[in-house]
């Protein structure tokens, strides 16, 4: 009964449960195993029964209309630590933030507890957001609960496996490249990077502003469709926001990107994307090869953008205002603050970051053009299965190519999902469907056929 938002709320309209209950038993979980993964940084404890003992309270006065004003109530959430939380402490994985408590809290944490949805803690990350493995944490990595030898991916790690290990029902991550997508796929649930100006980023500490996007993962494309309807929307704090709705469709076609399933991608994770395509087809899905030849530039054009605007964002950060000083800065972080400041310096900038940007636009235009032809794409998330813990940490060219298949929805500003599918060698697999700029309703429909077709059912790793 706890395995989704819907199963806890059931339980606890039919007084099975009590609100309690569930925090309780999410806490005795994460209070057993989390030195296991590493999987939360701060707990919540206290405020979280409080918020317990008033809904339930609220449950015996008015339990027909509790839901209606609550649409989240039993809904048990994390917040990776770069979310901004009034009280409790937020560090973006730092110790240049190791003590910091935010005067307030991000706008979709304020959305999420309006909502009736209780925060249990905050989940360790790459710091800065600055990783696609877990293991630039100046708090130490998160491990993958499939298998802890292996990592989780990056940068939202404890985000992802405090859903895959059973420790809460949702959690926000950040997917500035991939941070949610590809840790989604490395633990064997969903991730869901919205379109680009969907979901506020107010109270969210930046890494790439014009790449950041707020996204959260789940077990069952339910509660990732639900929670998505409550945090996205306009907000006067962030300008880049919007309201649009693009219209559904019963006769879908999908677009299988060439270049997506090239040289350097794995071919038991081609082959598992192609199981899934199989399994659409069979079901009266359409499928078109697409060609996006300016994929290949995509990563060169994020690894110059997002350290560009990296450089700019970290300025803030001098030990003076607020924080520990700047020689608390791990590797990764001074590695991107001096790409940065080299792509934007004299003499450099039009060779790098001007020519960046201008790339950067052909590729939009070249998904938009693919739009025009297909309603969504279908492709891998990640080249390769999770790698195992050092393997990549010390050759950051190869741990940047982890992002090499997810980069472009970012660069892009569309929405992405990625689909569990499979367990090979105890490792997990998936897909990623993408589309349009608004298009998650035709993406989350996409999913949920395909929760159907397979009787897809979150059976949670034994660690």
């Amino acid at each position: 009964m706890f395995t989704s938002v819907r199963t806890t709320q059931n339980a606890l309209r039919n007084k099975k449960i009590s609100v309690r209950d569930v925090v309780s038993h999410f806490l005795t979980k994460i209070n057993e195993k989390n030195k296991d993964l590493n999987v939360f940084l701060t707990l919540n404890e206290d405020e979280s029964y409080e918020l317990a003992k008033k809904y339930d309270g609220l449950l015996k006065e008015n339990p027909d209309q509790i839901f209606e004003k609550y649409p989240l109530l039993g809904c048990i959430v994390s917040f990776k630590d770069l979310f901004l939380t009034k009280g409790l402490r937020t560090t973006a994985g730092s110790k240049v933030l190791d003590s910091f408590i935010p005067p307030y809290s991000a706008k979709v944490v304020d959305k999420i507890k309006k909502a009736g949805a209780i925060i249990i803690g905050k989940t360790n990350c790459d710091a800065w957001a600055h990783g696609a493995s877990g293991e630039n944490s100046d708090f130490g990595p998160t491990l993958n609960p499939w298998n802890k030898a292996y990592v989780p991916g990056g940068s939202s790690s404890g985000s992802a496996v405090s859903v895959a290990a059973g420790f809460n029902h949702v959690s926000f991550g950040t997917d500035t490249g991939g941070s949610i997508r590809q840790p989604a796929n490395f633990c064997g649930i969903y991730g869901l990077k919205p379109t680009y100006g969907s979901v506020s980023r107010y109270g969210v500490i930046a890494m790439a502003s014009s790449l950041d996007t707020v996204g959260h993962f789940g077990n069952n494309i339910s509660d990732i469709e639900n929670v998505f309807k409550i945090s996205s929307g306009v907000d006067l704090c962030d300008a880049t926001l919007k309201d649009e709705d693009k219209k559904q469709k019963d006769n879908i076609t999908v677009g299988i990107p060439k270049q997506y399933f090239e040289k350097g991608v794995d071919q038991v994770v081609s082959d598992k994307v192609h199981e899934a395509i199989k399994i659409f087809e069979k079901n009266n899905y359409k499928f078109k090869e697409v060609n996006l030849p300016n994929t290949k530039h995509a990563i060169s054009v994020y690894y110059i953008i997002q350290p560009a605007e990296v450089c700019s964002n970290l300025g803030r950060y001098d030990g003076i205002r607020f924080g520990n000083p700047r020689n608390s800065f791990g590797a990764e972080a001074k590695r991107r603050i001096i790409l940065g400041n080299f792509v934007l310096s004299s003499g450099y900038y039009d060779a790098y970051y001007k020519k960046a940007t201008q790339v950067r636009t052909l590729i939009i235009n070249e998904l938009d053009k693919a739009f025009d032809e297909v309603d969504l794409l279908i492709a891998p998330v990640s080249p390769s299965q999770p790698f195992k813990l050092g393997e990549k940490v010390n050759d950051p060219l190869k741990m940047y190519l982890s992002d090499v298949l997810t980069v472009p929805a970012n660069i892009a500003g569309i929405p992405g999902l990625s689909v569990p599918f499979g367990i090979h060698n105890g490792l997990s697999l998936g897909f990623q469907l993408m589309g349009p700029r608004f298009s998650e309703k035709l993406i989350f429909k996409m999913a949920r056929d395909f929760e159907s077709f397979t009787n897809y059912k979150f059976e949670p790793p034994k660690f």
